[in-house]
């Protein structure tokens, strides 16, 4: 029989969705330290990071069954950066946090942040989609083509005041549509 450390991450998690306590101790073995730095690199406080990780690996192991996890260094960094992103927001102390933003969005090099981008500009473009064509065309204008207010009135043919409630609507309602599908994400 092989040794699970030689077991692929995709291997690791059919048996532990199956309930194997090897394969979760030998996920947490490879993990942790790697999730460790992560958070650790933004909140500076040992015992608040080792929670989030228990935290994390806790959730994986009560949840086995129900996650559908196709990448498991992508999914398990992005609760990682979720649960510190969560605490920012209900804490809403900078002193405490280094680069939240910069946490949330990490290096393009990071296979978990290329997977977490692609996830959210293809629920970005679905939820585009879905908006009325006026709104839809403010919203490509000032983000697509870095278009000021007045210049996309001066396109549409609509006041500066149309053009602000619109992007200030499609605004709201992305940040609605994202929350929900990043807590789906995860």
């Amino acid at each position: 029989m092989r040794l699970l450390n030689s077991y692929r991450d995709d291997e690791l998690v059919t048996l532990l969705t199956q309930g194997d306590e090897a394969a979760f101790s030998e996920i947490y073995e490879r993990y942790w330290l790697k999730l460790y730095n992560e958070s650790h690199k933004r909140l500076k406080d040992k015992e608040l990071c080792a929670d989030i990780i228990q935290d994390v690996f806790a959730d994986l192991w009560l949840n086995r069954e129900d996650r559908k996890i196709e990448n498991l260094a992508a999914y398990l960094c992005t609760a990682v950066r979720y649960r510190v992103f969560s605490l920012y927001k209900k804490e809403k102390n900078m002193g405490r946090f280094v680069e939240p933003i910069e946490f949330i969005v990490a290096s393009a090099s990071d296979p978990a942040s290329i997977f977490f981008e692609k996830e959210i500009r293809g629920c970005i473009e679905i939820w585009l989609n879905m908006q009325p064509e006026k709104r839809k065309q403010v919203f490509i204008m000032k983000f697509g083509q870095d278009l000021s207010t007045r210049e996309i009135s001066e396109i549409l043919h609509v006041s500066q005041k149309t053009v602000q409630n619109q992007f200030t609507t499609s605004l709201r309602l992305l940040r609605v549509h994202l929350g929900k599908i990043i807590s789906l994400l995860l």
